[in-house]
């Protein structure tokens, strides 16, 4: 064989191999990726032959299932309450895939999930017709229903958690949507439906829990009161600067505070008193001693610059690089670039309400097989010590302080202690800021800590975190621990 031909047949055998080798990594090492991807409408179709599994409330409410139909398609999937849980159960479309639980544990839901194995074995063998399994959720029915209805269909959202196991309680988006015109067997009707939801100004399938980052404004001061409190030597006690105007460096701008308001004797403060009565001029002061790398520091033991899954993964809560003294000043107080999702948020109130520990955030309890055997418990997991057990304790006295006899006294609850702190975080010129309140009870022995934010207030002018999210938080609250009697 001549050199030429010699090097052709090389070339083919290296062509065959690559091909062999494309074939197996689509068939086995790809084949779960895209028998799972939301777009696989020949999967979907498949998986109407079979009925879907459930997905459960923690107090055993199907808030999804599937019923069978008449039509080509066998089961159509359908959701009660909808609007209050889509956030969480998302959809399932045969147009349009799956989105949120439907699509983070669709494995399961379709039957196919390999924990199933044996199960799947069992139907091929006795011809028996495929199930799926069941998802339970974390989610308190109670406390979901009673958030939905706090923000009666304002712009916002509302997170509650468990503080020592991170269970998530509740996650509620307004305004919602009804996941049921999108699961439907008409096509059409979908896709019309779909466009009509896309196209609305108040984007009604937004996820604002997880998937929207506002600036938190005061509600920040918790992390860098917690910055000063791990690192710099204060206490609650220490008299800090409080001017009634706080100058930018290398400018001719000040940071005021809230309505001109004086902070102490308009010159010093106690560092829980500035929290009492949230002193921008005493937190941004604050925030320029400590310099922005502890506070970035401590933003980013909180969960900050990361994400979290819960299975469905959270936009990433932002505290900015390369600060200048004044951009640092006004990151102290939650504004400039600082960005965070509810969902954060509400981990930074349960961090402090643990003890200092931060949890792993979670929306699935079980997943259980279609003969009810569960195949998966969550455990509780620790992430990471964001604070001392002592720092978190001064946090809790300075946080009662707020809902005792400051900003935050319309989230007092009678014979409850609660701690919390409000935030009123502007955002755009010429809009209302954004209302904030996060927040835990009962104060010495946590049951739920909740953030809230609501959009531009929500409409008014002269909102403030007290005003507008407060009361949201404390009806949740109060759901939480008549529960608990």
């Amino acid at each position: 064989m001549n050199k030429p031909i010699r090097r052709v047949a090389i070339a083919c055998l290296l062509l065959f191999a690559a091909l062999l080798v494309n074939a197996n990594v689509v068939q086995f090492a790809d084949a779960k990726n895209l028998r799972d991807k939301p777009g696989n409408t020949r999967t979907l179709y498949a998986q109407y032959d079979r009925q879907r599994g459930d997905i459960v409330t923690a107090a055993g409410d199907a808030i999804a299932s599937s019923t069978p139909t008449t039509d080509t398609l066998k089961y159509l999937r359908t959701y009660s309450n909808a609007p209050v849980y889509a956030p969480v159960t998302g959809f399932y479309s045969i147009v349009y895939g799956a989105t949120d639980i439907e699509a983070a544990e669709n494995s399961v839901l379709a039957g196919t999930d390999d924990r199933l194995f044996v199960r799947q074995l069992t139907n091929l063998i006795t011809g028996r017709t495929p199930q799926g399994g069941s998802v339970v959720l974390t989610i308190d029915p109670a406390l979901q229903v009673a958030a939905y209805q706090a923000l009666a269909g304002r712009k916002g959202a509302v997170v509650a958690v468990d503080p020592s196991t991170g269970a998530i309680l509740a996650l509620v988006t307004s305004p919602s949507y009804d996941p049921n015109v999108l699961s439907s067997h008409d096509e059409k009707s979908i896709t019309a439906n779909w466009k009509q939801l896309t196209a609305d100004p108040n984007n009604p399938m937004l996820d604002r829990a997880l998937n929207e980052t506002y600036p938190p404004g005061s509600t920040f001061k918790l992390v860098t009161a917690a910055a000063a409190l791990s690192n710099g030597g204060y206490t609650p006690q220490s008299s800090i600067p409080a001017p009634n105007v706080l100058p930018y460096p290398n400018s001719t701008k000040s940071l005021p505070n809230y309505a001109g308001e004086q902070c102490g004797d308009g010159k010093t403060t106690t560092l829980i008193e500035a929290l009492t009565i949230s002193c921008n001029t005493a937190f941004g002061a604050l925030g320029e001693t400590l310099g922005q790398d502890a506070l970035r520091k401590q933003a980013e033991a909180f969960g900050f610059n990361s994400t979290f899954s819960i299975p469905m993964k959270s936009a990433s809560s932002v505290f900015p690089t390369g600060l200048d003294d004044a951009q640092t000043i006004q990151s102290a107080i939650g504004q400039y670039n600082v960005r965070t999702t509810p969902l954060q948020m509400a981990m930074v109130a349960a961090t402090i309400a643990n003890g200092g520990t931060l949890m792993k955030p979670y929306l699935v309890k079980q997943l259980v097989g279609p003969d009810l055997a569960v195949i998966d418990t969550t455990k509780p997991t620790a992430i990471r010590q964001a604070i001392s057990a002592e720092v978190a304790a001064e946090l809790t006295t300075m946080m009662e302080s707020v809902v005792d006899k400051g900003t935050g006294t319309t989230a007092q609850i009678p014979g409850v202690k609660v701690a919390g702190k409000t935030g009123t975080a502007e955002n755009a010129p010429g809009k209302a800021p954004h209302a904030w309140f996060v927040s835990f009870a009962p104060a010495a022995s946590p049951k739920i800590a909740v953030a809230v934010v609501v959009e531009n207030g929500g409409g008014a002018n002269d909102a403030t975190g007290a005003k507008v999210a407060a009361p949201i938080a404390k009806a949740v609250m109060s759901a939480a621990l008549k529960e608990s009697q």
